[in-house]
Formats: C-alpha cells, structure tokens, sequence
C-alpha cells in the first residue's frame, strides 16, 4: 500500500491554465484536412472550421493555441495569408513535406478558430527569414485600433475591430530550423525585434524569446543575462524519444515493455530540465518574472507505415497518454515558474489530440487526458507527501505513481495519479491533512489491458474514460485500487 498525504491548508502557487495549451503548426495535415476544411466542403464546418474538430477542441477548456509553428513560423510571410482567398499566393512548404499551400488558412481564420474553441492565441513571427518591419506590420495589423496603414488593411479584409493577442513569440528554434544562431546572435536579434513588437491601446503583448533545445543550458544562461530584461518568456523544447535516437524513434504502436519503460524514464527527464533551467533563471531573475514556455514537447516516433515521412503523423497509445500525465503533473510541481506550455500537436501531427480521415474523426488517449485534467486549470496547487515505490526494469528504476494536487474556486480537490508500471497496480491510501473536510469522492480512470490499445476509425472508443469504482473517503482517509498502467482523476468534495 501506498502511503500519501495531502496538505489541504497549504499551496504551492496557482496551476496557470495556459499549462495546457495546444500547437498547431503547418505541418503535414494538421491544419488543412484537420482544421481547417473550406467554406465550400461537404464536411459540417464554420466559416472553413471543421465543426466536429472545433467542438472537440472547446470540450478541452483549451487556454490557448499557438500557430503558424513551429518551423514553419519562420517561412511564413503573414500577408500572403489576407486578403480574398483566391487572390493569395501558393507556396512551398519546405519544411514539412514540400506540399503547396493555397494559404486559405491565416490570420483571419486563426482567431476565428480561437474565437470557436474559445481559446487566447498565440501568435510566432519570423525571424530566420523576416524583417523586423515585417513583424511590426503584423503585429499592428492584429492589434492596433487607429487610422494606419495596417489597422486600415484589416478593415478592409472585413474586420474591423482588432483582436485580443496577449502571446507573441519572437521567432522559433532560432537555434536550430529558424536560422542556425548562437546564443549571442540570438539575443541581439531578439533585443532589435521585440522593440517593434508594441503595446497598442490596453493590448499588452507578453514577449516570448526563443528558448533552449532541451539539455542546451548554455543558451539559457546566455539569453537570461543578454536580453532576460526585454522578455516575459523564454521558451523550452523536449521531445520524448523511445530510443533517444532521432534517426529512429520507434514505433508509435509496436513496442514491448521495454519501450515503455524508456519511454516514461525519458518523460521524467522533463523535471530535470525545468530544475535546471529554472535555476539559470533564478540567477537573473530571482523573483520569477520571465516564465518558461514549454511550447513544444509530447512524443515523437516514426511516422506511421504508408504516410508521408514529412506529415509526422503517428497513431496514440496508452502510453501517450501516460507520457501527458507524467508532464502536466510536472508542469503543476514547476508552477511557479512554468507560464504555459503547448503539446505538439493538436490534430494528426505527432501527440495528436485528434485524428481525421475524411469526414471522419476519433479521439486519441492524450485527448481524454486533457479532459480529466482540465480541472487543474487556474487551481492552487496543493502539496502531495508520498513516497513511491519503484518501478525497476532491468537494471534501473524509476517512481511507480507520478501524483499531483489542486483545489478549485468551490474548495474542490482533484488529485491527479498516473501509475507508469506495465503490469503492476498499487493501492493508494491518503491522508487529509488541514480543517477542511470532505465528505465524498468520485473518479475516473483510463487504463487498458493492452500497453498499445488506441483508438481507430473502426473502434473509436476503444481507449476512453470510465468511472473509477474502487475509491473510498471515510474519516479522512482517501484508498483506492489504480490499475496498472493507467491515469485517473479523484475529486473530492464536501
């Protein structure tokens, strides 16, 4: 039995909601096919918006929704995505894949799908190949509620009132696809763009610089003392590779225990890295202004047999769904220090929310995660005392139940448990510490016999939430019987 304590009178900090913002980046068939289907499609859509997709999509509280990348963002020329649709020009998406776009879909269409979902946007300009004025014009154009040349352009594109955009990233990977920088570079570039990146009226931008590649400490350090002063954010990026090998991840679906198991222990590495990084911080910015934006992390495997290797498009297991587990929990314990993050990435790339084929559409494993999560969204984060026992593979071991905490504006707490074992369960019993009392319990979990189930057009519900029977709430004392394998969400109440 699993010994644990929750501190009910005390709290960590508020779990911000933009924690579990979502990516949805030109790639493969993330927004065409996936989102975004045309006026004019047999598909039920708003105004091009697939209505099933949106519906989906504003069922997850979703806080916010970053676009157009990614990569892609620092390609993207913003005005060829305005104006009437037939008159825009095609390009080449040469990142992902080599297809034409017709950019039927851009700014416009992207606050009207926030508008639907009902999520903030977060808008990436382009450094590696833009201007400064380029970015200063887009960032008018979305904002500015005056007589300009760009706030007159968008009157005429027929909207006339200028859109909420609190989250601006001033370009992406600079490292790496958005230009190949040194840290060095990289601040300076930062420091002359941001400037042009301005406040109209009461929109106030919050200024996300590009951040580091995973275990890249020194461009934190680098970025923090050059231009820590000029940003609100600094953005982070880690993937969960099965193998660690980008040449070959492994299967999204055909894998042993052993893969699982490398899978969680490389997910857990996300502590390490918000550690770290967040000490680098600490040096330059000790009272936790400038937040971490883990704008892109979930996993990555190879892409599914038969599809295009530049769609990324990869089915999701059960294991997905440990993997978000395993980080919002995380993303909660570094509170204070994470502002938001965006799992990559919405619809058919990567760690998908949804799938589409055709007019077709199924819900993955990591999308009934975020559900049950939701609840965590602008809570308190509460303590959690416990020690886990070890789930030891082989030669190394890593904690069984990865466990976190909040309590919500009516006093409810949710207490949020992932048990990574594949074949173990554990009997968790709690203790409440504090004057609150709580009366009743309810639950649920997503769990499967097999490691691999996923949902398929055939089988849309083979992997989804069900009630969690086996809780009890007497004297104080919460118990309950987690399966093997498995997430669950347990609320309690007075």
């Amino acid at each position: 039995m699993v010994q644990a304590k929750i501190l009910t009178d005390r709290t960590k900090g508020k779990i911000n909601r933009a924690i579990y913002g979502h990516f949805a980046e030109h790639l493969g068939r993330c927004i065409y096919e996936g989102i975004w289907v045309g006026k004019d499609s047999p598909i039920p859509n708003t105004d091009g918006i697939r209505d099933d997709v949106a519906a989906a999509l504003k069922n997850l509280n979703i806080p916010v929704l970053r676009w157009p990348g990614g990569c892609f963002a620092d390609e993207y020329h913003w005005q060829d995505g305005i104006g009437p649709a037939e008159q825009r020009p095609r390009m080449i998406n040469t990142h992902w894949g080599g297809t034409v776009e017709n950019n039927h879909f851009g700014t416009h269409e992207f606050f009207r799908l926030c508008e639907l979902i009902g999520a903030e946007p977060y808008v990436n300009g382009n450094v590696g190949s833009g201007t400064v004025y380029e970015m200063q014009q887009w960032v008018e154009y979305m904002t500015f509620d005056g007589e300009s040349p760009m706030a007159n352009l968008r009157k005429a594109n027929g909207r006339e009132q200028p859109w909420k955009m609190r989250y601006f990233g001033v370009g992406n990977e600079s490292w790496g696809c958005g230009g190949n920088m040194r840290p060095e570079y990289y601040a300076d570039e930062y420091r002359r763009y941001a400037t042009y990146v301005r406040n109209y009226g009461d929109n106030k931008v919050y200024k996300i610089a590009c951040g580091a590649s995973d275990f890249d400490y020194n461009w934190t350090e680098v970025l923090m003392r050059e231009a820590g002063r000029f940003m609100d954010g600094l953005s982070l990026h880690y993937y969960t590779l099965p193998t660690g090998v980008w040449k070959d991840k492994g299967s999204a679906t055909e894998f042993g225990e052993a893969e699982w198991f490398t899978t969680l222990k490389r997910t857990l590495r996300m502590d390490e890295l918000l550690t770290q990084h967040s000490a680098i911080m600490d040096k330059y910015d000790p009272d936790q202004r400038v937040g971490i934006i883990v704008d892109e992390w979930g996993t990555w495997y190879n892409v599914e047999p038969g599809s295009n290797p530049g769609f990324l498009y990869q089915q999701n297991t059960m294991r997905d769904a440990l993997v978000a587990g395993i980080n919002l929990n995380l993303f909660h314990h570094h509170c204070e220090r994470v502002h938001m993050a965006n799992i990559a990435q919405t619809v058919n790339v990567l760690q998908a929310m949804i799938l589409t084929e055709g007019g077709k559409m199924i819900l993955t494993p990591s999308y009934h995660v975020f559900e049950m999560f939701k609840v965590h969204q602008d809570a308190e984060h509460i303590p959690v005392e416990i020690e886990s026992p070890l789930y030891t593979f082989g030669e190394e071991s890593i904690p069984q139940l990865s466990v976190s905490c909040s309590k919500d504006a009516a006093g409810k707490l949710n207490l949020s448990v992932c048990n990574l074992h594949h074949a173990e369960g554990a009997t968790l019993r709690v203790e409440l510490s504090g004057t609150a009392a709580y009366s009743a319990a309810e639950g649920r979990i997503l769990a499967h016999a097999e490691l691999n189930a996923y949902n398929t057009f055939a089988e849309p519900g083979k992997v989804q939430p069900e009630a969690l029977r086996s809780i009890r709430l007497e004297n104080g004392v919460l118990t309950a019987e987690l399966p093997a394998a498995s997430v669950a969400v347990i609320t309690l109440s007075a």
